[in-house]
């Protein structure tokens, strides 16, 4: 990257900024993985008559409304700025969530859903632009992968909420809690937390940059390209495809397809599924619990590799043992050996999929950097909408062993996808004269 990183006295802000958007993450975590936690009590009451084979479709308008979200956020904050929609994001999913808490029909509740999902789908690639713009040298990986942490540990307390709320009417209870962020997290962002010096710069707001660099003791980052004219606003996303970048541009889409419809189908419809194949409802949910502490430890492995040997070679290889851990999920084996296996797939789908948003980060400019990241985010989504759809179906047609091969099948596409962008060398974007930040590191 031509502008140089923050200086070691920089280390408070890029904690400020990472510890608010941990925080907004968290709740985005909460909030998308809900669904898969209270599932299992909705389908057992016939909640709104919800039904089996309604399910799926029901989990999918969450993720429709991501994939909207995180198209057009993606662009919007290039235009706008970070701050702004991560404060709007965070609102626009909580104020859904109140609607889902209240909704006296199944097609209400979708609504809410989607509602939901324009919201959790704008906040997470917005974030991830956040903390990689403030992130020191050579560490933005493992920044990425601290952030994306949030999101299990989001997943583990929808874990908890769905074992506290399983009485008649309590998943109505856990889409309540849902809207605390609005109380939250949106006062404290607000507050807080600063816009990105790389934006403001990237827009000609020099100023701006210098007061917040004075206010916070920091040295300022230079400018990485000139401010797009006017009229050129669509100019960041034609930069993804200019000269040969089109090609590595689509490959890391289509391994985000892959890799969010893992990550959402299996999200929703692991504890199902494994009551499904004989397991306990409260070890199901467990599972989900299990899964997401998985996560945790592998987002903080995955960011620290991929810091060193390249976040592609990283997310080829963790897709691959994504694909054996899910496939072997399939199979019925002793309970303490079910939640090691748990365990190890949950270390290795959701950090697979998040050194993807560290790979794109890293090899984009200040001035298209939210535009790359919603975007890959963004057409991931179309996955993350047939994931909980296929694992709806399956699940109605009772057979949920072949959901854990057809997921399998997805995390040995996505290893295939990520291995053809190139796993070593820096990459350059157009116009730079310096490989970006993280483009030493993630190859």
């Amino acid at each position: 990257m031509s502008s140089s990183p923050l200086s070691a006295r920089g280390g408070r802000l890029a904690a400020l900024v990472v510890g608010l958007c941990w925080l907004v993450v968290l709740f985005d975590g909460l909030d998308m993985f809900v669904y898969g936690a209270v599932l299992p009590h909705m389908l057992e009451e016939h909640a709104l008559g919800l039904e089996p084979s309604q399910a799926g479709d029901l989990g999918s308008y969450a993720t429709f409304g991501m994939l909207i979200g995180a198209l057009s956020a993606g662009t919007v904050t290039d235009w706008v700025g970070r701050k702004k929609v991560i404060l709007s994001c965070t609102a626009v999913f909580s104020l859904a969530s109140a609607l889902c808490a209240v909704a006296p029909s199944i097609g209400v509740f979708g609504l809410g859903r989607f509602i939901a999902g324009l919201g959790l789908g704008g906040l997470l690639p917005t974030t991830i632009t956040m903390v990689s713009e403030y992130a020191p040298r050579g560490r933005g990986a493992l920044i990425v992968g601290t952030l994306m942490t949030a999101h299990q540990a989001g997943g583990i307390l929808s874990g908890f909420v769905g074992l506290w709320t399983g009485g008649a009417g309590g998943w109505r209870v856990a889409y309540w809690i849902c809207v605390v962020p609005l109380f939250v997290g949106v006062p404290l962002v607000a507050r807080f937390l600063p816009e990105s010096m790389s934006f403001l710069l990237a827009r000609g707001r020099t100023e701006e940059a210098r007061e917040l660099a004075r206010r916070y003791d920091v040295d300022m980052p230079a400018p990485e390209a000139e401010r797009p004219a006017a009229g050129e606003r669509w100019s960041a996303l034609a930069a993804l495809f200019r000269g040969n970048l089109w090609r590595t541009t689509l490959l890391f889409w289509l391994a985000s397809f892959c890799g969010l419809l893992l990550v959402y189908g299996v999200s929703n419809w692991l504890p199902t599924m494994m009551r499904g194949a004989g397991y306990e409802l409260g070890s199901s949910l467990s599972f989900l619990i299990v899964i997401n502490l998985g996560g945790i430890v592998g987002m903080l492995v995955a960011g620290r590799f991929s810091d060193r040997y390249g976040a592609p070679l990283v997310a080829t290889i963790w897709f691959a043992a994504t694909a054996v851990g899910v496939y072997l999920l399939g199979i019925h084996m002793p309970l303490a050996l079910t939640y090691v296996v748990v365990f190890l797939t949950g270390l290795f789908l959701f950090s697979a999929q998040a050194m993807i948003y560290a790979a794109v980060a890293g090899r984009s400019g200040a001035d298209n950097r939210a535009t790359a990241v919603g975007w890959v985010s963004g057409i991931g989504r179309f996955g993350a909408v047939f994931g909980p759809w296929l694992g709806g179906r399956l699940v109605a047609s009772k057979a949920e062993g072949w959901g854990f091969t057809a997921f399998a099948i997805a995390a040995v596409l996505a290893t295939v996808f990520v291995s053809l962008t190139g796993l070593r060398g820096p990459q350059r974007t157009p116009g730079s004269t310096a490989p970006q930040q993280l483009s030493t590191t993630t190859g």
